[in-house]
């Protein structure tokens, strides 16, 4: 065989060898399957109004004037409840006033303290999800108003977040239940009782309102509160 030859069969050789080289070598792996995009849960849905009580002027004028536990309740669907010893309420101001809507006034509570509640004569309360209470007020001294509830078992709790409000001026403010702690309360002397527990069940409220837990000092300058329109905002529970 002459050099030519071997020269050609050697470039064939390498050429074949090449090439089954290629046939034997792994295929390059696949490109990774990208992971399904899994959709965003929906956020909680904020509660939607339950009841308003703007209370009613008096019928003889926008003076004070003893609560009438019928007469001045704005909404037919509510009870008035009060609470504690000698509670005592006034009611004053006039209807589309800003300056002085209706409301109730606790001074001549001196007794002791007091709860102020109402219970819907139709429906219980979920307050479990994105619930919460709006109020007005306005305070005189140390005073502030502490959200308190009735479960369905009977059991008073209060809400450890109170309202801040005002000597002169009206102050509209919104409590979350969602952020709310609690302790219980006897509710016969409106005074709290045990721990303060993270959660509470809130899925069936009876009742709702609010607690004051020092006495009043009278008319004047002191101890009190003026109590103004309320609205809850929660889901309806069948009683």
């Amino acid at each position: 065989m002459t050099i030519y030859r071997l020269a050609i069969a050697l470039g064939v050789a390498a050429i074949s060898g090449a090439a089954a080289l290629a046939q034997q070598a792994p295929a390059a792996p696949a490109a990774a399957a990208r992971p399904a995009v899994r959709p965003e849960p929906a956020p909680p849905q904020r509660s939607p109004l339950l009841w308003t009580e703007k209370w009613r002027e008096n019928a003889s004028g926008p003076g004070e004037a003893p609560v009438n536990m019928t007469a001045s309740v704005s909404n037919p669907d509510l009870e008035l409840k009060l609470y504690g010893t000698e509670a005592r309420l006034g009611v004053l101001g006039k209807d589309n006033d800003s300056n002085n809507p209706p409301h109730v006034f606790s001074g001549e509570s001196e007794a002791g303290p007091i709860a102020v509640a109402w219970r819907n004569k139709k429906v219980m309360a979920d307050l479990s999800t994105l619930a919460r209470i709006r109020v007005a007020t306005k305070m005189s001294g140390l005073h502030q108003l502490y959200p308190v509830v009735k479960l369905a078992a009977g059991d008073w709790y209060l809400s450890v977040w109170p309202t801040h409000g005002s000597t002169k001026d009206w102050i509209t403010e919104e409590i979350p239940f969602a952020d709310v702690k609690w302790i219980k309360l006897d509710i016969a002397k409106v005074v709290t009782k045990g721990n303060i527990v993270d959660k509470i069940d809130l899925t069936k409220v009876d009742e709702i309102g609010f607690a004051d837990l020092m006495p009043a000092s009278g008319h004047g300058p002191g101890g009190w509160f003026d109590l103004g329109q309320v609205d809850v905002y929660g889901k309806a529970v069948p009683r």
